[in-house]
């Protein structure tokens, strides 16, 4: 009798799944065609036209380069290049302010195959998502970073903190901001609850885009207490501008 139940309670749920997607299709964010044979978010085509960046194949890319005579970093790289308009903000703006939280689990498993087997992130102690301040979290209802930051801790075995690092100002989009206004804004805009160490430390900052780097060294900068603190930093995306 269970085992029937469990028949028919599945053929409907599958038959509820057909109907919807016979109205509401899976389209793709990059091309707007219907997903076919378990594509997900983006076509098979977008995926392979979406602009990686290679800069985990290299210490001194371009991203670590942002960073010189600022912070002491490790390791950064972002999955792809930000480009107006091309399949990357499409990806980006929907997860964001769309409520597509699966993008981030979907990115978040690509980037971390490529970043698996280097060897700085066997080091890594704790992933850190770039906080939200509580009032924007409320507004938005998620941060958009949390869905990416699990799929990279599943893939790379390292664990998500969040009770360290904690943005204390709120303020308008960066985006909306000039370059210099960033790198001032930003100072003393997060603060870390990090205790006195007795053992050396490895933290992964991660966001969604690295523009100018003044939030993720704003937030390196609060952890970075003493030299017993390493800081690695991924992203999404990089934008060039």
């Amino acid at each position: 009798m269970y085992f029937n139940n469990f028949i028919t309670e599945k053929k409907i749920d599958e038959m509820l799944k057909k109907l919807i997607n016979l109205f509401f299709p899976d389209l793709c964010l990059g091309c707007q065609n219907l997903l076919v044979n378990n594509e997900q978010i983006i076509c098979l085509e977008c995926r392979h036209e979406l602009p990686l960046t290679y800069q985990w194949t290299k210490t001194n890319n371009e991203a670590f380069i942002k960073f010189y005579g600022r912070i002491n970093i490790e390791h950064v790289s972002s999955m792809f290049y930000y480009h107006k308009k091309g399949i990357g903000q499409q990806l980006i703006h929907n997860l964001k302010y769309k409520g597509r939280t699966e993008i981030g689990n979907l990115l978040g498993k690509w980037h971390a195959q490529h970043l698996q087997n280097l060897p700085v992130f066997s080091t890594v102690n704790y992933i850190i998502p770039v906080p939200l301040h509580p009032k924007k979290l409320k507004e938005r209802g998620y941060n958009q970073i949390d869905t990416y930051c699990e799929s990279l801790s599943e893939v790379l075995k390292i664990p998500i903190n969040k009770n360290l690092l904690f943005r204390q100002e709120y303020g308008i989009s960066q985006s909306k901001k000039r370059l210099t206004e960033r790198n001032n804004v930003e100072k003393n805009r997060f603060i870390s609850k990090l205790e006195t160490l007795d053992e050396p430390i490895h933290f992964l900052l991660v966001d969604d885009v690295l523009t100018t780097g003044a939030t993720l060294e704003a937030c390196a900068k609060a952890l970075q207490q003493s030299d017993k603190i390493k800081i690695s930093i991924v992203t999404m995306a990089f934008s060039q501008s």
